[in-house]
């Protein structure tokens, strides 16, 4: 910008002399006088600059970024294999569940299959004493038949001991 092209606010054309226009305390900006202070800057080499500034900070700048991604990447990976290692645990978790599971099942089967001896057992013995049972009664109702012939056999022997009174003809 050149001297002619700067601009010298409200306050310069009011001080200029504007009609109907007059200046008081509030007006005053705070920025007043700055743009006088400025010295002309060329816009070659401010663009210079920036592209020097640019270039010296953008290829670490770069890096930063490829680096961070980099990171990124890195942590991804590593909550995925995480995420595995904490899916091994609760299958070994489960694993030990089941394990638990199959020891008390092996040990009601066992408890089944001693109940079942026992109960078999018990079985052979009720049977032995059923039969032992009924060949008792068989002997017990062989000798109350045998005590009735007998005695049938002695009443029938007192008959005829008894003496008989002889008819008279």
């Amino acid at each position: 910008m050149s001297g002619a092209e700067r601009p010298e606010g409200k306050e310069a054309a009011a001080a200029a002399g504007e009609p109907g226009r007059s200046l008081g305390p509030s007006d005053v900006s705070p920025d007043e006088g700055v743009v006088e202070d400025l010295p002309l800057i060329d816009e070659k080499a401010v663009e210079q600059l920036t592209e020097g500034l640019i270039s010296h900070y953008l290829p670490d700048l770069q890096r930063s970024k490829s680096a961070l991604q980099e990171l990124t990447q890195n942590q991804v990976v590593l909550l995925e294999t995480l995420e595995q290692e904490i899916s091994k645990f609760k299958e070994c978790n489960s694993i030990v569940d089941i394990n638990a599971l199959f020891s008390e099942a092996k040990h009601y089967h066992n408890k089944l299959v001693n109940i079942r001896n026992e109960m078999m057992m018990l079985h052979e013995k009720t049977s032995k004493l059923k039969k032992r049972a009924l060949k008792l009664q068989q002997k017990r109702q062989k000798e109350e038949l045998e005590r009735e012939q007998q005695r049938e056999k002695e009443l029938e022997r007192e008959k005829q001991l008894t003496a008989k009174p002889a008819k008279r003809t």
